[in-house]
């Protein structure tokens, strides 16, 4: 896509009325050309997913958002469109690559973080899950409808009194002749209230993580529904009860046996995390740059004033680069050569960026940088949850600082 230009002729208020900002046309900054010569497979992705942010998300996000609607209709257009898959390979469906699972989702991002997490949920985390884990039969019944959105499912791994330190999780599944019987409790589990399939991480008799696919409807699974966010609002997230949960043994994913196993689910997507930081730090500067160029002060535009003109270049340097060390990262992944550190500088140069970007734009907008229907105020809330989920900062700087010094400094 060619690089355009936002309109040099800003409207005109008319006495005390306000004019109506237009701030969602795409710019597709790219002042290092990392996205030209993208493959036609790669680049249809990309496009595919812009169009459904213009074309379908635009138009009632403000609104979902706001009311803390799950849109279902859109999850289930996700998968219509094959844009649910994060790049994991489903028969019957055309190979997707990594760099096109990525523009997908900064393209996702752009348009909203809720609809992003549902995928990430979704194709990332469940899906991944069971491509990587499960048995062959597992996948045969599981893959298909989780990748086309007719069937929904989560990933429980993290528990009220274990974020961060997720590896000491204390729910159980213990052997009962020939089933498990699980207890524990899950909290911040995407879609763990509103589909099929939980994927739920719990200590076995000999005290290892194991993984198992567990109904939502099955008895002794209760699922309550987090209310009071204030960022993510469009997708639910759950407390999650397991008490006395049975399943059978074929329940247990074979390939899951220690938290080793869970750790590679984890860090295939937190590159994609990092790409989804990039999709609203895009988000942010697109409207910072339309706002700039329409919004009338002082009888001229902002975009007129030096310091505007300097925060926008700043704004863009840091899109630049972080645009620039995450192709590089791709690139390195797609290669078998990305380590666990590398995606963990992606995720923390990433989140961070963003944030810095959100909180120039919305500072830039002033008292209209608070309105959902000016997009910033949505995207400054959303990175907040996208900078700490997949991994806080300080766990991505001592998984980094670890790899900088060769001394762990986990406590």
């Amino acid at each position: 896509m060619s690089e355009s230009k936002p309109s040099k002729q800003p409207p005109v208020p008319q006495g005390t009325a306000e004019p109506e900002y237009a701030l969602w046309d795409p710019l597709d900054p790219d002042v290092a050309g990392v996205f030209r010569g993208l493959s036609a497979e790669d680049a249809a992705y990309r496009d595919r997913a812009r169009a459904f942010v213009q074309e379908e998300v635009r138009p009632v996000i403000a609104g979902i958002w706001d009311r803390a609607e799950y849109p279902l209709d859109l999850a289930r257009r996700l998968g219509e469109l094959d844009l649910l898959r994060d790049g994991i390979d489903v028969p019957g469906f055309p190979e997707q690559s990594l760099l096109a699972a990525s523009l997908a989702t900064m393209e996702l991002s752009r348009g909203d973080g809720s609809i992003a997490t549902i995928v990430g949920v979704q194709g990332g985390l469940a899906l991944r899950s069971i491509a990587l884990c499960g048995s062959e039969a597992q996948r045969e019944r599981w893959l298909e409808p989780l990748a086309r959105g007719t069937e929904l499912g989560a990933f429980a791994l993290t528990e009220p009194t274990h974020g961060s330190d997720s590896v000491s999780l204390e729910t159980r599944a213990r052997a009962d002749g020939g089933d498990y019987v699980i207890d524990g409790h899950k909290k911040w589990i995407g879609s763990g209230g509103v589909g099929q399939v939980s994927v739920v991480w719990a200590r076995g008799d000999d005290g290892r993580v194991q993984g198992f696919l567990v109904p939502q409807d099955a008895p002794g699974y209760r699922a309550t529904t987090i209310e009071g966010k204030v960022s993510l609002r469009a997708i639910w997230q759950a407390r999650i009860e397991l008490d006395g949960v049975r399943v059978p043994a074929s329940a247990r994913m074979p390939g899951a046996n220690s938290f080793a196993d869970t750790s590679r689910v984890l860090q295939a997507t937190r590159l994609g995390v990092a790409w989804g930081a990039l999709g609203q730090a895009t988000a942010v500067y697109e409207t910072a740059v339309h706002y700039a160029g329409q919004r009338i002060q002082f009888g001229r535009p902002l975009a007129a004033s030096q310091i505007v003109q300097a925060r926008l270049a700043e704004m863009l340097s840091q899109l630049t680069s972080l645009q620039t060390l995450l192709m590089q990262l791709t690139r390195a992944e797609e290669r078998g050569e990305l380590t666990g550190p590398g995606a963990s500088l992606g995720k923390y140069t990433a989140t961070r960026t963003a944030r810095d970007l959100a909180r120039n734009a919305r500072d830039l907008l002033g008292g209209n940088g608070i309105l959902l229907e000016n997009r910033v105020a949505r995207h400054f809330a959303d990175i907040e949850a996208l900078h700490t989920y997949e991994g806080t900062e300080t766990v991505q700087a001592l998984i980094i600082g670890r790899d900088i010094t060769g001394m762990s400094a986990f406590a």
